[in-house]
């Protein structure tokens, strides 16, 4: 029998949701934080957590096999949304310790809570259709 973690937080359109505040508690604990943000979104502003897994939407249902059953998993991504998606994915593959970490990286980062942040990774542009980097890498020579 796994050991339920999720005793915090609250239930909402069939998944449990956490604060970033109570899933920076629970990751303290033990909990794995799993990012399930695309790459060009995670290069910026990343979790500063000691467990933590990248694993984009994009490819979750490829490679979710990869992920504990034994341990609690919090999805995450910029605001709650493709993580909320995710946890009911999980919840179907029998995954039972998942929640979703409402706000996300966003409220994450406004509830003051740690984050790793690489400025060289910021983007620009007047849409989504045309973001790119903003900072130019140097090459080597």
């Amino acid at each position: 029998m796994i050991e339920k973690w999720f005793h915090a937080g609250f239930f909402s359109h069939g998944v449990v949701n956490l604060t970033p505040k109570e899933s920076f508690e629970l990751c303290e604990k033990g909990a794995i934080i799993v990012d399930v943000r695309e790459e060009y979104m995670t290069a910026l502003k990343m979790f500063k957590v000691q467990k933590l897994f990248y694993l984009p939407f994009s490819e979750l249902e490829q490679y979710f096999s990869d992920l504990p059953k034994d341990q609690p998993l919090i999805f995450a991504d910029a605001v709650g949304l493709k993580s909320r998606d995710s946890v009911i994915f999980m919840e179907t593959h029998g995954y039972e310790n998942v929640a979703n970490m409402a706000g996300g990286i966003v409220d994450w980062e406004r509830d003051g809570l740690p984050i790793n942040t690489d400025i060289s990774a910021r983007l620009s542009g007047s849409c989504m259709c045309q973001l790119k980097a903003r900072e130019m890498k140097k090459s080597k020579s």
